[in-house]
């Protein structure tokens, strides 16, 4: 009993090795992860069944108690034959489930009944009843990854004893049948379990070398996508495709590295740059193929590149597809000296990169687009205002002119400043606080020129201001509200007050009158920026443009004075002098 326990651990022993050869292979990695369907159940049954009849072939044949260790290709009518072939069935069944450990059952039983020997039917039987009862037991631990290899060892117990039950059942007037039955199934019992609870080991430590792999991978794509943004954001393609190709070939150390657009190569850093030239026009099948399809292709050999240089040292590539707006708008190829150095973590990163890079590019468009909207806004309110305003302006000055000349040209020139700076209004998201406000104070030159009779406006600010930004055109248009509707029912002693104020870390810029104030609705929907549609040219257009370009502190707030009239106010914090290039 001895020496056939360790001749049977001897065996499997090799067996394991083939094992951990089969769960390099990408093929067995859709087992772990579970992703079944019938061809590649079929493909697994097959393999696993050639492994169990592997697992026959290096077993050993008992000829009453002699044991033979020679391979096992034929079998006399009085031997039996013992082997492993069990361990790889019970394998097949808790990965694959029923379908697979019976068919890879079917393989190996077929192959220990065409050899025959005692126990032929018996051998037969047990290997598809073990595989489908493999199956069953793994559904009923189907929320694990892999069984532990403590439940594996419990497991693999019971196929050796249903095994030695058969040959009891089967062959029961048998010469010496009771007598074999003793002499191999504690070192069958020993053997296949521990092999068993072995195997699921392996599959774990493959289980988390996969995950490292693959969260190694996912850290680095999100690290390298971070230092890509600001080259995503340029506007050139050729800066663009320059910085990404740098990027990639310094932090990856790659052979190569190209980004194309769908029609040229758009920059290229590594060797074969003397062939490999921006310019060059695509040319590959593979390359318009992964633009066609927007996923990313891999190829495996010199011919799929088509590259015209015979000596071309680059011999395999990783070929990324970047979608922007569910268009392939340009590609980033990963260039190998050999298709070996092309591994499963180099697979996962391109992939990630590819899906990080495709989500930053749509996200830079998006703002992009909202900032256009914005301009957009901006320029449909000089339009919608700036004609009323200026034919009233210069129906003023034409009257001043008549009655006090040196007063007309002074709001002639204050004219020109308030359109000059309105021309530019959308050249710059943040000006100084300075030349915002002598926009104001031209607007308010012109305003209390026109309505001197119905109201005074008083802009109170310091001498000195420091160079704080801030977004153009939004002291102004609180103004305008404050003479367009709080003193619209105000025929005199109107009164407009706007104070820029400085705090300890912030400047308050505030806008009061003694008009009719906000309704109760009006002031509840302003304050929880649910404003009409048709005031966000004006109120809420400002409110927007502070909260996007300086943050939510600096937000428009609104209140009701008890003496009658109203305040709207917002602060702009110290800090925005530091902020100015970075939101430019």
């Amino acid at each position: 009993m001895k020496e056939l326990t360790m001749i049977l651990f001897e065996r499997l022993g090799l067996l394991l090795v083939i094992a951990f050869v089969l769960t390099r292979t990408p093929g067995f990695r859709s087992l772990l992860y579970r992703e079944y369907s019938l061809k590649m159940s079929i493909v697994h049954a097959f393999v696993f069944g050639l492994f169990g009849v592997a697992s026959t072939i290096t077993g050993i044949m008992m000829d009453g108690e002699t044991i033979i260790r020679s391979f096992i290709w034929t079998v006399e009518a009085d031997q039996l034959v013992v082997s492993s072939s069990l361990v790889a069935i019970v394998m097949a069944g808790l990965l694959g489930g029923p379908f697979v450990g019976f068919g890879a059952g079917s393989i190996a039983g077929a192959h220990l009944l065409f050899l025959g020997g005692i126990g032929a039917v018996a051998n037969g039987i047990v290997n598809p009843l073990t595989g489908l009862l493999a199956g069953l037991t793994a559904r009923f631990f189907s929320n694990e990854r892999v069984i532990s290899p403590m439940k594996a060892l419990f497991i693999g117990i019971f196929p050796p004893v249903l095994h030695m039950q058969l040959l009891l059942i089967i062959n029961p007037g048998a010469n010496g049948t009771v007598a074999i039955v003793n002499q191999i199934g504690l070192p069958l019992v020993l053997s296949n379990s521990i092999a068993i609870a072995i195997f699921t080991a392996m599959i774990g430590i493959v289980l988390r070398e996969q995950e490292n792999e693959a969260a190694l991978a996912a850290k680095q794509a999100l690290s390298i996508a971070e230092e890509a943004l600001p080259f995503l954001k340029k506007d050139y393609p050729q800066q663009m495709a320059a910085g990404i190709a740098d990027l990639l070939h310094e932090r990856l150390r790659l052979a190569a590295v190209s980004v194309t657009s769908g029609t040229e190569v758009l920059a290229h850093v590594g060797i074969a740059d003397d062939h490999h030239r921006a310019g060059d026009q695509i040319i590959t099948a593979i390359s318009r193929e992964a633009m066609r399809t927007k996923e990313m292709k891999i190829a495996y050999s010199r011919s799929e590149i088509q590259c015209g240089r015979q000596d071309c040292p680059l011999d395999a590539a990783i070929i990324i597809p970047v979608v922007e707006a569910d268009e392939a708008t340009w590609l980033i190829k990963f260039y190998f000296r050999k298709a070996q150095h092309i591994r499963p973590v180099e697979i996962m990163l391109a992939k990630g990169l590819g899906q990080l890079m495709s989500k930053q590019l749509n996200t830079i468009a998006a703002e992009k687009l909202k900032s256009h909207i914005r301009d957009a806004e901006l320029r449909n309110l000089q339009a919608q205002i700036n004609p009323h305003f200026l034919f009233n302006t210069l129906h003023l000055i034409s009257s001043l002119f008549r009655e006090d000349s040196e007063r007309a040209r002074y709001i002639t020139v204050q004219l020109a400043n308030y359109m000059r700076f309105n021309l530019k209004l959308v050249s710059n998201p943040l000006v100084k606080l300075e030349k915002e406000c002598a926009h104001v104070a031209a607007y308010i030159d012109i305003i209390q020129a026109r309505f001197a009779s119905q109201m005074a406006i008083h802009f109170s600010r310091p001498d000195h201001l420091p160079e704080v930004y801030i977004p153009p055109s939004t002291i102004q248009p609180l103004v305008e509200n404050a003479v367009q509707h709080g003193l619209r029912n105000v025929t005199h002693n109107g009164r407009i007050d706007v104070r820029i104020k400085e705090e300890t870390d912030t400047w308050c810029i505030s806008v009061t009158d003694n008009g009719i104030g906000f309704s109760r609705e009006r002031l509840l929907a302003m304050r929880e920026k649910q404003a009409e549609d048709a005031d966000r040219t004006g109120l809420n257009n400002v409110n927007q443009r502070l909260i996007q370009l300086v943050g939510e502190t600096a937000q428009l707030q609104f209140e009701n004075l008890d003496e009658g009239g109203c305040k709207v106010l917002f602060r702009i914090p110290k800090t925005m002098q530091q902020r100015k290039e970075e939101i430019s």
